[in-house]
């Protein structure tokens, strides 16, 4: 995985309980039981002849099936995840009904070293969570995002 780079959204949005971000449960098996670390913001991997800020747009259109927000674009930065991937990310102020989200797939084998090929959603469940309850559940190196968003928010 090193040497991979992501770049994704994390939209965001104001409600009467405070801050929201919205955050995709990955798909497939292995993350099919776990809650902790299973959460991320909607990103995917691109080729470095690819600009970041559009390949964040990109994989929202192809994770959600959705347009992205066309609100302002507020850098993120980037993190380096455990694997060693670096994901950079942008905050945009959008909202929008996780019930009209049509995931992405993508195909593993499955069971392991059974030679069938199964398809699995990219992420299959999509949801808003409050900062504090999105970094229980976040990828850990993906909690500097929620803080730097917090820090811009007022």
């Amino acid at each position: 995985m090193t040497g991979a780079r992501s770049a994704g959204l994390l939209v965001f949005r104001h409600t009467d309980q405070g801050l929201e971000v919205l955050l995709g449960h990955m798909g497939g098996p292995f993350f099919a039981r776990r809650e902790t670390g299973a959460w991320t913001l909607i990103k995917g991997e691109y080729d470095p002849a690819e600009p970041a800020w559009e390949a964040a747009r990109r994989e929202f259109q192809e994770e959600l099936g959705l347009p992205p927000p066309d609100g302002e674009a507020v850098p993120l930065g980037e993190v380096r995840q455990s694997g060693g991937k670096i994901v950079t990310a942008w905050a945009v102020e959008g909202d929008l009904d996780p019930a009209t989200v049509v995931p992405g797939t993508f195909e593993m084998e499955w069971p392991p070293r059974s030679g069938r090929t199964q398809e699995f959603p990219e992420l299959d469940r999509v949801a808003w969570f409050a900062l504090d309850r999105a970094r229980e559940v976040i990828v850990k190196a993906q909690t500097a995002f929620l803080d730097r968003l917090a820090e811009h928010s007022p």
